[in-house]
């Protein structure tokens, strides 16, 4: 006999969401095995695993407070360093008004300490040479080859005494040497703590450009604003820079230089945080203090360089008041406490689903087990991918999940009953029962999951590891509803112990008062005596069925008992009684 379509489509259900599984394991396996970059286990935020804090204190030029908006300006960059090294879960504060607290989970390799303590100030350095990243030539037997490390023989002081920041007399052969071989994905110096009076190899964000530069000319300091918009002349995005008193003079001393050079000795490098983020050429000699820089702009790619020109022209710099390893002993025993509340509410929830729901409880804990594998390949796989890191908010998000999960299967578990005490079959129940717990569930799901996205993006950042794993959970909630316990259901109805509405199987037709033959008609009862087992299931499915009738129901059975008492002998109801 061919199989019923509901079983076809079950059994295609539980093997898609045995690949899910098989493709969420791999993709966390490639990344433990292949890439060395993932691991098992779930990565724990600050407040689990303890980690490094460093305080930073600003300095300003005359010595006063800085302003609320330099310290905002001040955070935004350090946490782009910081989200530039890879590390999630961080955490950028101000306090006392001129200090930056710095909290990163786990240890901070030292790369990652010196570009959080690297000074923020914006240099301008005149480019002296560029070229492509290669490190590497063809040589004459057609090999590729990369470039030798420079030999410290090489002569590293210029043979003339260098008259300005474009005199190629800085390019010594042993700098010259030492930009063949510069690895802008791996570079050998640092390129943040690079003296300002000497020469300095570097390239793009993106590692797309090499650069040879002079020394610094200008800082941010001499940069007042730094706006973005559209030139009137050509339409084209452009980057408005104004600068101080001081700064206009040096500048213009620095146009007259450039303007009308051979390139690249025509431009001029903007350097933050050691990076070029823009190297523009001079096309005019400004003496008015308020270049423009002209490009392939976007509207957005114009205000990320005003903003970065304008947050690096901050005059601050700053000092490591202290760098410490943060306890996570108040954090541990939290997760402790919080993992056994998870665990109690799991068993409470299995002790509930059994003895309510009997055999059909199984379906349940074998839901939230499923859910359980899922969710722990998501957290491992999002710590790779995104680093993303599980706080002790989060893990109130994944107890919380929990209390939901388990309003989706009662949802659909009493729909299957409904169906049952109408009379219905089980495999009918289960199937009608399902189409209308889904709409509720679909419904109730969504308002979660908006409730989650308003909260992660209005939320302090504390309570964002919250609403990100209340969201993800509940997404999950909803394939496992799809692939695993409705399709479950679907072959259990077709089983001899759920099937036949077994005692123990939680779908007992009988126990549930399923007596209606149709809307208020109800079939006679057994003639058995109260005294026996089946006595009493009788009477207790009668009484159940009396208390679930509506107003309506008992009207009309009361209607139809009458009617039925005037057809028996000897009654005195005349004609036209009812």
């Amino acid at each position: 006999m061919a199989t019923s379509t509901p079983v076809r489509h079950a059994w295609r259900a539980l093997i898609g969401l045995l690949v899910i599984t098989a493709i969420l394991a791999g993709i966390n396996a490639l990344g433990v095995y292949v890439f060395k970059e993932s691991s098992w286990t779930p990565e724990l935020a600050l407040d689990l695993q303890g980690g490094t804090q460093i305080v930073l204190e600003a300095q300003t030029s005359e010595g006063a407070d800085p302003t609320t908006e330099q310290m905002d300006q001040a955070v935004t960059i350090i946490r782009q360093r910081v989200d530039a090294s890879g590390v999630g879960e961080a955490d950028v504060t101000t306090q006392s008004g001129n200090q930056i607290v710095v909290q990163i989970p786990g240890q901070a390799d030292e790369e990652t300490r010196n570009r959080i303590e690297a000074s923020a100030q914006l240099q301008l350095r005149a480019v002296l040479y560029t070229g492509s990243p290669v490190t590497s030539f063809v040589g004459d037997d057609g090999k590729e080859t990369p470039f030798p490390t420079p030999d410290p023989t090489l002569q590293a002081t210029p043979t003339a005494e260098p008259t300005d920041g474009s005199d190629q007399s800085w390019i010594t052969p042993k700098l010259q040497a030492e930009f063949l071989a510069y690895d802008c994905a791996n570079p050998t110096n640092d390129p943040a703590s690079a003296p300002a009076d000497q020469p300095l190899i570097t390239c793009d964000p993106d590692g797309t450009s090499k650069y040879i530069l002079g020394p610094v000319e200008l800082d941010g300091s001499s940069i007042d604003d730094a706006t973005f918009g559209l030139q009137q002349q050509n339409s084209q995005w452009a980057v408005n820079l104004r600068f101080d008193e001081e700064g206009t003079k040096t500048f213009g001393e620095i146009s007259q230089r450039l303007y009308g050079a051979d390139p690249p000795l025509n431009q001029f490098a903007f350097v933050l945080d050691g990076y070029v983020l823009s190297a523009p050429s001079m096309n005019a000699v400004i003496l008015g203090g308020d270049p423009s820089i002209t490009g392939s702009f976007t509207q957005e790619s114009s205000k990320v360089l005003a903003d970065q020109l304008k947050y690096g022209a901050l005059p601050l710099s700053f000092t490591v008041e202290s760098s410490n390893s943060i306890s996570a002993t108040l954090g541990s025993q939290q997760l402790q406490i919080g993992l056994i509340a998870g665990l109690i509410g799991l068993l409470l929830v299995a002790l509930y689903s059994l003895i309510v729901y009997r055999a059909l409880g199984f379906v349940i804990i074998a839901s939230l087990i499923v859910m359980g594998v899922l969710t722990y390949l998501t957290l491992c796989i999002l710590a790779w991918r995104m680093g993303f890191r599980l706080s002790l908010a989060g893990v109130a998000g994944l107890i919380v999940t929990i209390g939901f999960t388990a309003d989706s299967f009662i949802v659909y578990f009493e729909r299957i009953r409904d169906e049952l005490r109408d009379g219905k079959s089980i495999t009918s129940a289960v199937e009608d029962g399902w189409d209308r717990a889904k709409r509720t569930i679909y419904i109730s799901k969504s308002i979660n999951i908006l409730a989650a996205v308003v909260l992660y993006i209005l939320a302090d950042a504390t309570v964002k590891g919250f609403a990100f794993t209340l969201g993800l959970t509940t997404a999950i909630d909803v394939l496992i509803f799809i692939l695993f316990t409705h399709p479950v259901m679907q072959l259990l109805a077709r089983t001899r112990f759920f099937g036949s509405g077994h005692p123990l199987s939680g779908l007992d037709p009988t126990a549930l008062g399923a007596v209606y033959r149709g809307r208020a008609q109800f079939r006679e009862p057994v003639p058995v005596s109260s005294t026996t087992a089946a006595g009493r299931r009788a009477t207790k499915s009668r009484g159940e069925a009396v208390r679930r009738q509506t107003i309506a129901e008992r009207k009309q059975a009361e209607l139809t008992g009458a009617a039925s008492d005037t057809s028996k002998p000897g009654t005195n109801a005349k004609e036209g009684d009812v």
